[in-house]
């Protein structure tokens, strides 16, 4: 249950009864401080003051209206006028029950949409390098928990996949295969594209060459599209296997690249003209936007089409989004893409709108994100200055959570630990990602990240594996727990309300895409388990009864922490 919208609807209600303006709407949150109650509601000053009466005399109006003695142990005013809630331990327990009782830890229904989400986007003859990170885990994050509360999601990989540039990589395929040395070529996608751009800049016969391939490839022409189709393939059978070593949900069926849209073009350019939005300017096609200004104050323009007959970006953007409303049906639509690129969609769907290529029902959300920094908090590179592969990233994070897992575990056998130095140590670069805002810029640091101590994957793994250690230590058959959980301390207690605050919690990440939520909420559970522990024994406690009942309470935390780093595509392992 979500004890956060259950108890908002029930002060709605109360609100209502007590007089206050329809539109009054109280926001009801967890409270800071215990001595606060478990919730705090406020929003009674905003609606007083439309009544014009003082925030008391309403909040004590409302509380004389509100109906959750079942609830609530305790409710009272405090300050001008805020409500605090202190919930009844025995509800508590019932909530924490039903929570161990449901497959889905008893997270309140939701009414199913298509989330279209677009993510990762690897550009195709390139290696995937850290650029690609944040875009790849923080979607897939989204995706794994939008999935999880039961939405439709379509996983939507925008690959670069069309262009001028695969003129030039067609002519150099072509090239390394009459030299019988493709395969080898692209063996090092990197290299490929360094010596095919070279090759370029410096025979004109080749540039020629390149430069008829685009005009081919674009016409449809049967032997530069198998060639394409390779440059493609080549390189998504590489990425595949960074998606399966990062624990990504991606696949080959959830490639929509550039190419896709590229049938739409003409006929959007021409729309656009027939409804006015788009005029001749300068020889190009161009969209000006009253709702962007340029330095003159005058309205900025867009363009769709360059003069010499090519599209930009904005066009696919914007037959895109056409797409996945005529196509897939689109509710809603996640964009998960650097905050660099803000304006650039803005732009598009603000034209989108205006063409009426999508109902206004229909969300375009850009789930922006900052960038990786370095120590020296310039964009992270190699010591030579150049990009870092994301496979190499990921080797590096392994060999270092081998050598630590090795230290604490030295009898550990070979595979075991080479199984744990995985799940460690991409967990690891996934968790300190993942825990930071995305919307900010962040320090990558390997010491912080493979730390057991503080909010790390390596931290949250282990609070995992000593919670399913107390089963599998005392040899406890997790369906003979028969007895109910019963809250008589003050730390079963807190233990119990953090554990049934997870339905708010991924309610919370799947409205705004934000993982970090979820990591706070379990470092906070983590921690709660930890004082629990330390004060409530057991396996020795003093009753069966309540052995039972602390029990429960032990696996309703080991299956909401292995839910919580589930949704964020981080495995747990049983020893660390």
């Amino acid at each position: 249950m979500n004890i956060q919208a259950f108890l908002s609807e029930k002060i709605s209600v109360a609100m209502c009864a007590a007089g206050a303006p329809a539109d009054s709407e109280p926001l009801v949150r967890q409270s800071a401080k215990v001595q606060f109650g478990d919730y705090q509601a406020n929003g009674v000053m905003g609606a007083a003051k439309k009544m014009g009466i003082p925030p008391r005399q309403l909040a004590e109006k409302i509380l004389e209206k509100l109906d959750i003695t079942d609830v609530a142990d305790k409710v009272e005013i405090a300050g001008p006028g805020f409500i605090n809630i202190f919930l009844s331990p025995q509800w508590v327990a019932k909530q924490a029950e039903d929570a161990l009782a449901d497959e889905h830890l008893n997270v309140t229904p939701v009414e199913p949409q298509t989330i279209v989400i677009d993510y990762s986007s690897p550009n195709v003859a390139k290696q995937m390098h850290v650029g690609h990170l944040r875009s790849t885990i923080i979607g897939d994050a989204s995706a794994r928990t939008l999935s999880f509360l039961g939405h439709n999601v379509v996983r939507a990989n925008h690959l670069g996949d069309w262009g001028t540039q695969f003129g030039m990589l067609i002519a150099y395929l072509e090239k390394k295969q009459n030299e019988n040395a493709a395969d080898m070529a692209l063996s090092d996608l990197e290299e490929f594209y360094r010596e095919a751009k070279k090759h370029y800049d410096e025979d004109e016969v080749f540039a020629e060459r390149a430069r008829n391939y685009v005009v081919k490839l674009q016409s449809g022409d049967e032997y530069c599209r198998t060639m394409w189709r390779k440059l493609v393939d080549i390189t998504m059978q590489q990425n595949q296997v960074t998606y399966q070593r990062l624990n990504v949900t991606l696949t080959e069926d959830d490639i929509m690249g550039e190419s896709l849209y590229n049938p739409m073009l003409a006929g959007i350019v021409a729309d656009l003209k027939a409804k006015g939005l788009a005029v001749e300017s300068e020889g190009a096609t161009v969209v000006f936007l009253d709702e962007y200004k340029n330095k003159e104050g005058e309205p900025m323009g867009v363009i769709v089409q360059k003069k010499d007959g090519g599209y930009l970006y904005t066009t696919t953007d914007i037959a895109c989004a056409k797409y996945r409303h005529e196509t897939l049906h689109a509710d809603r639509v996640l964009y998960y893409i650097d905050s660099r690129q803000h304006q650039h969609l803005m732009q598009a769907w603000t034209i989108v709108r205006k063409a009426g290529y999508i109902p206004d029902s229909m969300s375009l959300e850009h789930h922006m994100f900052g960038m990786m920094l370095g120590k020296d908090g310039r964009p992270f590179k190699t010591r030579s200055g150049g990009t870092i592969r994301l496979t190499d990233l990921l080797d590096e994070a392994q060999e270092r959570a081998r050598a630590l897992i090795a230290e604490k575990n030295p009898d550990m056998d070979k595979d075991e630990l080479n199984n744990v130095a995985r799940v460690v140590g991409i967990g690891a670069v996934k968790y300190a990602d993942l825990s930071k805002n995305r919307t900010t810029d962040y320090i990558f640091d390997w010491d912080l990240m493979l730390s057991f101590e503080g909010n790390t994957a390596p931290y949250m793994q282990y609070a995992y594996t000593r919670v399913a250690s107390i089963f599998k230590r005392a040899d406890i058959d997790e369906n003979a727990l028969t007895q109910p959980i019963a809250l008589t301390q003050s730390h079963e207690r807190q233990l119990a309300l953090r554990l049934v605050q997870f339905d708010e919690t991924i309610m919370q990440v799947s409205r705004e895409g934000t993982p970090h939520v979820m990591c706070a909420y379990l470092y906070d559970l983590a921690q709660t388990f930890s004082g629990f522990y330390e004060n409530c024994p057991i396996l020795s406690a003093e009753d069966e009864n309540t052995r039972q009942s602390r029990l429960k309470l032990a696996r309703l935390t080991a299956r909401t922490l292995k839910q919580g780093l589930d949704t964020l595509g981080i495995e747990t392992v049983d020893r660390m």
